[in-house]
């Protein structure tokens, strides 16, 4: 899946979607930075990946706060 997508599809999900979705890849995150410490991590660049989508998701719940305290 393409990023575009992958935010388009993160931005019709309501609050506690967005927080069920952070709640995951935090523990992916976990699990990667694990493999990482084993040596056993084969592809680098998804603990990146992850950690941008960490980010996207936050950003995202942060904004709908935002948007909730102004109505």
């Amino acid at each position: 899946m393409k990023t575009s997508e992958a935010k388009k599809a993160l931005h019709g999900k309501n609050a506690v979607e967005l927080q069920t979705e952070l709640e995951a890849l935090l523990k992916e995150q976990f699990g990667l930075r694990m493999q990482a410490a084993t040596q056993q991590l084969t592809n680098n660049a998804k603990l990146n990946s992850v950690r941008k989508g960490i980010a996207r998701v936050r950003t995202l719940i942060h904004q709908k706060k935002a948007e909730g305290a102004k109505a």
